[in-house]
C-alpha cells in the first residue's frame, strides 16, 4: 500500500544493495520510495517440545522505515529472462498432509491461507514456527511451495544469505518432487533460482555445488520422511 501510493506504476521493487547484485544501479537523484521494514531481535526461549532445552529465536520488535527502488529509477543490465511459471496439475493425494506432519515434527504449523502479500506463494516465519502456503494455487505448487517452506525451516533459522537460502529451499524441493512424487518442477523452479542468482548462470552453478551437500541430505530427509509416512499409511 505504501509502495502504491507513492508510485502508482510501480512493478518490480529492491533496495538500493539488491539492485546491485543484479548490475542495475539506481540513478542519481532519484527519490527511495518509503516503507516498514521489521526489527527482528534474538531472544532465549526455552524449547517445550525438546523438554525446557533453550534455543534461540528471532522476533520482530519494531518496524523501521527503508527506501527501496522500483526498476523504473534504475540502470544497468537487463534481468534474468528465465521464465517463472506455477506448477498446475495435481499431487499424490497426502503429499500436502504428509509434507504438514513432517513440518509438525519440526515444530512448525501450517496454514493454508487465501492471501498473502504480492506475489509471495509462500512463507516461513522461524519465531512464530509457522509455514503459510497459498491456498488458490494448483495442488502441485501448494506442495511444491510446501516443500520449498519446510526445506528453510530446516537449513536456515540462523541464515543470513537470502539468496543463496532460495536456492537452496528450491533446491530441496526440486529434488523433492521429483525424486518423491513424480512431478517436474523445472518449469518454476529452474527460472526463480536463476533470479535469484541474478541470471548469471556460472554462479548458479557454484552455488548449487557448494551447496549440494546440504542441499542433498535435507531432500534425502524429507524422501525419507515421506517414505516412513506412506508405509504407516500402508
Amino acid at each position: 500500500l505504501l509502495i502504491a501510493r507513492q508510485c502508482a506504476e510501480a512493478t518490480r521493487i529492491a533496495g538500493f544493495h539488491t539492485w546491485k547484485k543484479l548490475n542495475r544501479s539506481v540513478r542519481k537523484g532519484e527519490h527511495g520510495l518509503r516503507i516498514l521494514a521489521p526489527m527482528t531481535r534474538r531472544r532465549e526461549v526455552e524449547d517445550q517440545e525438546r523438554g525446557g532445552e533453550p534455543t534461540t529465536l528471532r522476533f520482530v520488535v519494531g518496524f523501521k522505515a527503508v527506501s527501496v527502488f522500483d526498476i523504473s529509477q534504475t540502470d544497468g543490465a537487463d534481468l534474468p529472462a528465465a521464465p517463472v511459471h506455477r506448477l498446475s496439475g495435481d499431487a499424490p493425494e497426502s503429499a500436502f498432509a504428509e509434507l504438514t506432519r513432517l513440518a509438525a515434527e519440526r515444530g512448525y504449523a501450517v496454514e493454508l491461507i487465501d492471501v498473502l502479500v504480492g506475489e509471495r506463494n509462500g512463507d516461513c516465519n522461524f519465531a512464530q514456527r509457522r509455514i503459510r502456503v497459498r491456498a488458490t494455487m494448483a495442488p502441485a505448487m501448494r506442495v511444491k511451495t510446501l516443500a520449498h517452506e519446510l526445506a528453510h525451516a530446516i537449513l536456515h533459522e540462523e541464515f543470513t544469505d537470502r539468496a543463496l537460502a532460495e536456492l537452496e529451499a528450491e533446491s530441496v524441493a526440486y529434488v523433492v518432487l521429483g525424486a518423491g512424487m513424480g512431478i517436474d518442477a523445472s518449469a518454476y523452479s529452474f527460472g526463480y533460482v536463476a533470479t535469484w542468482m541474478g541470471g548469471e548462470t556460472d554462479k548458479m552453478r557454484e552455488a548449487i555445488r557448494a551447496s549440494g551437500d546440504r542441499i542433498s541430505s535435507t531432500a534425502r530427509a524429507i524422501l525419507a520422511g515421506l517414505e516412513r509416512e506412506g508405509r504407516a499409511a500402508a
